[in-house]
């Protein structure tokens, strides 16, 4: 009877370590892609502050629960910082790194724009007109449901939906009949051909392969950014309502509050900063 409760015991013992030490190989590597599941490939653009790693943390955790995703971060600056990259290896998530340096200062031009067009450029020459996919226009500083993703996966054009807490409003997003998007519920810029948040649409992958000379319009007047790459590939009838037919809420335009440090520049002055050798 001991025998075979000791072999019985032995036995579950060389099961639980081996599930372990596949477990610990496999931490670290990308998720696999599904079979004939399309792939979204989530474009975000990012820049150097004291809460940048803290953002991009938050939501390369969000999209670890996505499966078949394609992460394309696009760093503002000169170089590709090593946090970030090594944020990004340690992910868990099947990523592309790029960098270019903004050529002018935000308060002349839309933030992210040139880094965004440097995605769109990376997609037109890494990807051909026959892949699957959706593409989406993640900012660093939103929240999001996992929800979301799967109501953008099946876009044949445009899908869209709702957007909270943004454009002074509760939630901003398109207004739907029988359907079809016939209007949007916004009270700012009301005259915007798409009046809609960066995070309120996705875009087609082929779609965006077919018209290899769209882009974000640089020099586009505030808030109509999102219309000047949206005008160039479908009309308001080609939208594709999801989220119950813009009824539900699941991406926010929450952004983070700038951390105050005055008390570190108190105590850089004394000499007695914070040690530069603790990642934050």
């Amino acid at each position: 009877m001991r025998l075979k409760l000791r072999n019985l015991f032995l036995f579950y013992f060389v099961i639980s370590s081996t599930c372990l030490l596949y477990v610990i190989l496999q931490s670290g590597k990308p998720c696999d892609w599904e079979k004939d599941l399309p792939i979204i490939y989530v474009v975000t653009p990012t820049y150097p502050r004291p809460h940048q790693r803290a953002e991009l943390t938050r939501l390369s955790q969000t999209l670890l629960l996505v499966p078949s995703l394609h992460w394309i971060v696009k760093q503002d600056s000169t170089v590709r910082s090593q946090p970030v990259a090594d944020l990004l290896s340690q992910s868990g998530l099947h990523y592309t790194h790029l960098n270019l340096k903004a050529s002018d200062p935000n308060w002349l031009k839309p933030r992210g724009v040139e880094q965004r067009n440097e995605a769109l450029r990376w997609l037109q020459l890494n990807r051909q007109s026959d892949h699957t996919g959706v593409v989406y226009f993640a900012d660093d500083d939103n929240t999001y449901s996992v929800r979301i993703f799967e109501e953008m996966r099946p876009t044949k054009k445009v899908s869209v939906w709702p957007v909270g807490l943004v454009g002074g409003l509760r939630y901003e997003g398109p207004l739907v009949k029988n359907g079809q998007v016939v209007g949007f519920h916004t009270a700012w810029k009301i005259h915007r051909p798409f009046p809609i948040d960066m995070a309120g649409f996705a875009v087609s992958l082929s779609l965006l392969l077919s018209h290899s000379e769209a882009q974000f319009d640089p020099n586009a007047e505030r808030g109509f950014l999102e219309s000047s790459l949206l005008g160039q590939l479908v009309s308001v009838g080609d939208l594709e309502p999801r989220a119950d037919d813009c009824t539900k809420v699941w991406v926010w335009h929450t952004r983070t509050e700038k951390p105050k440090l005055k008390q570190e520049v108190y105590l850089e002055k004394q000499g007695r900063g914070s040690d530069i050798n603790v990642l934050v």
